[in-house]
């Protein structure tokens, strides 16, 4: 049960952008620029990947399931590759470049404090750039907010799975402004 009165029945923060629509317009525009605008070197899907990634480390089932299905829906290997990467990064069947990347979003999940240095130079070593490592960044940061303000008000899950394959249909064709 939400640990606030939310009067619609829409599930997780979607839910709570229904009710603040305030703070949905500029959370909104934050996940559209880092999942699926601007110049980032990461293809959409693999933006998403990193968002489902970090959402599933921080145990934030709402939003691992759903960005789990936005990156299925633009990544080869779909769902598939995405229970991959959540079940085992290092022998999930990705490049070494997001893999690297991956460790990366890992570490600013963990802890708020400098990406060690051997973790960078690995993601280095396998092609990362500059652009590659502040999106990764900032995109797992970005989920540290998002996934706190899910859990942190205990929002309910969708009591029909669909909702996320329906979400990620809206969220490809669309983008996170049609999410409010």
């Amino acid at each position: 049960m939400p640990h606030i009165e939310i009067t619609n029945d829409l599930p997780g923060i979607s839910g709570l952008f229904a009710q603040r629509p305030d703070t949905a317009v500029v959370l909104s525009q934050l996940a559209e620029t880092l999942l699926r605008s601007g110049s980032s070197p990461l293809g959409r899907g693999e933006r998403e990947l990193i968002a489902a990634y970090v959402s599933h480390l921080n145990r934030t089932a709402f939003c691992a399931a759903s960005h789990s299905a936005f990156a299925a829906a633009q990544l080869d290997g779909g769902a598939d590759l995405v229970a991959a990467v959540l079940a085992d990064v290092d022998t999930a069947p990705v490049g070494p470049l997001m893999r690297a990347l991956l460790k990366v979003a890992a570490e600013v999940q963990q802890k708020a404090a400098p990406v060690p240095d051997e973790v960078i130079a690995a993601a280095r070593a396998e092609g990362a750039t500059d652009a590659h490592i502040h999106d990764t960044v900032l995109i797992a940061a970005a989920f540290a907010l998002f996934n706190r303000y899910v859990n942190g008000l205990a929002t309910d899950l969708p009591s029909d799975p669909s909702f996320y394959d329906v979400a990620a249909g809206l969220i490809v064709r669309h983008g996170y402004g049609a999410a409010h």
